[in-house]
């Protein structure tokens, strides 16, 4: 099957899997590494996109689960795709939905790292109430908008995934949490696998019927592109389950069809990422990119780099930075404390973000004492673009043979400030 999505390796780094490539797609090619930001409603919160455009996004990624239900992934359709409807000209991602089958069942908020000291068979957050149910066939939820009952399978996650138009979609898996049991892990797992089959057979379907359709012009030939699918590797901290999950999806084909690349999620301690990664790069094919999802921090970063991970998308620097923490070189600070009151400084000098260029430590502050909503705005911005630009970096680095380096002085650095 004929893609919009492609992978070139350019660099390697020495003796390790971290290497540096392209992806092509049909709205513009990603330099890798590269991080990508979330905009997950399809917007980064508080933040224009011609601002993501501005700090040096090259993609970015939204939520096939809430643009389904709002504003409806019909609407989006009917705007001319997620890029359009959101005034974004370059690639875009969309997840499948998978994450909130473990959010709404268990009711945790997505991190890194969990608890894993039990062996619990069915697990669930203190005081909340399951709104997801997963079945072999897929799962059924009630939306935390209203209420309503809705039914996720991978067929329907392909087809809102198509509607929504994004280069590169993820097949419909299950993430599990740290607590769930090895036999629940392994029961979700052959879940996982058994839908990413389906998920293949749907998404070639669509991709042949969307070939079908008139062209631009009303004439017969293809219309808009298919996008790229992405299968999602899980395992949780079992290095038997994840190379296994890892070998079968690069081996999965259904009448032609075959994954254009690979997520890498599920539940991982953060001690345990760079193995976890390297277990999984190991077992899949050198000509296909790998993203992991939901990673933002600067030592989970270095360590995936270095593992053989591609990509990254995380909600992390816009989170924080909506609640006045920002990136620096000496680590995440916090601009509300009273020390920042009379700090008529960027929040770091040298960085080259809108932000830094324009305002000071002391007006942010002042910003959000006063619960102005521009402080957001502008603090998002500084927390994307050194994010954006410390991987930017990391690719340079493996370039030219510096990467080593550039990890020990990043890191060092903010060790040495804590």
């Amino acid at each position: 099957m004929t893609t919009p999505s492609f992978f070139e390796v350019e660099a390697r780094l020495d003796g390790r899997a971290g290497r540096t490539g392209t992806i092509t797609t049909a709205h513009g090619a990603i330099r890798t590494p590269a991080f990508v930001p979330v905009g997950t409603k399809a917007t980064v919160k508080a933040v224009l996109p011609e601002a993501m455009a501005e700090l040096g996004a090259q993609a970015l990624l939204a939520n096939a689960y809430h643009l389904y239900l709002q504003p409806g992934d019909d609407v989006v359709e009917a705007a001319g795709g997620l890029g359009r409807f959101m005034g974004w000209d370059g690639p875009t991602f969309t997840d499948s939905g998978g994450f909130q089958v473990m959010s709404l069942g268990s009711g945790y908020r997505k991190t890194l790292s969990m608890d894993a000291s039990t062996d619990a068979a069915d697990v669930i957050a203190t005081d909340k109430d399951r709104l997801a149910h997963v079945d072999e066939e897929g799962v059924t939820f009630r939306s935390h908008l209203d209420g309503s009952t809705h039914r996720f399978t991978p067929e329907v996650s392909m087809g809102i995934q198509h509607r929504l138009g994004a280069d590169i979609i993820f097949a419909f898996d299950e993430l599990t949490t740290l607590l769930d049991s090895r036999t629940y892990q392994e029961e979700a797992l052959a879940r996982t696998q058994a839908w990413a089959a389906r998920c293949l057979a749907e998404h070639g379907r669509l991709a042949a019927e969307r070939a079908s359709r008139p062209g631009p012009s009303g004439g017969p030939g293809p219309g808009t592109p298919a996008p790229a699918l992405f299968g999602v590797v899980q395992g949780a901290q079992h290095e038997d389950l994840r190379r296994r999950a890892a070998r079968d999806l690069a081996a999965l084909e259904v009448d032609g069809t075959r994954f254009d690349g690979f997520g890498i999620g599920g539940a991982i301690e953060k001690e345990n990422l760079a193995t976890i990664v390297g277990w999984v790069t190991d077992e899949l094919p050198e000509d296909r990119p790998r993203h992991l999802l939901g990673i933002g921090e600067p030592d989970d970063l270095f360590a995936a780099v270095e593992a053989g991970a591609d990509t990254f998308d995380c909600v992390g620097p816009s989170r924080v930075a909506r609640s006045s923490r920002v990136y620096t070189a000496d680590g995440r600070e916090n601009l509300l404390v009273a020390a920042s009151r009379r700090r008529f400084e960027p929040i770091e000098d040298g960085c080259d973000c809108y932000t830094c260029a324009h305002y000071t430590r002391a007006y942010l502050h002042h910003l959000f004492k006063a619960k102005e909503y521009v402080a957001a705005t502008l603090t998002t911005i500084h927390n994307e673009r050194y994010v954006v630009r410390l991987v930017d970096r990391m690719r340079g680095a493996i370039e030219d043979g510096t990467f080593d380096d550039l990890r020990d002085e990043t890191l060092g650095r903010i060790a040495a400030s804590r």
